[in-house]
């Protein structure tokens, strides 16, 4: 499922137009992604937690070379999902 076929989906659901829906759709992405690049988590009870969490500096290798190289530390979003997401996939 895309961005499209989700807008069409909800805005189907809850009786929205198209226009609304990705409004409403957008907005909240770009609530979870301040919010996480602040250093806040954002839990949504029963879907997941979106947290930042950091990447320690580590020594990789070029592909094409095989010569090392130093991949440095990074901050990188990262999602828990939460138990009944995790159940509802396990039936």
């Amino acid at each position: 499922m895309n961005k499209a076929q989700l807008i069409e989906k909800i805005a189907t659901d809850c009786d929205m137009t198209k226009a609304q829906t990705e409004r409403m759709l957008d907005t909240t992405i770009d609530t979870i992604r301040k919010a996480v690049k602040k250093g806040d988590e954002v839990k949504l009870v029963g879907f997941g937690t979106f947290t930042k969490a950091k990447r320690k500096a580590r020594t990789g290798r070029n592909p094409q070379t095989g010569k090392a190289i130093k991949i440095p530390a990074a901050w990188y979003p990262k999602f828990r999902p939460g138990s009944e997401f995790k159940s509802l996939l396990r039936k």
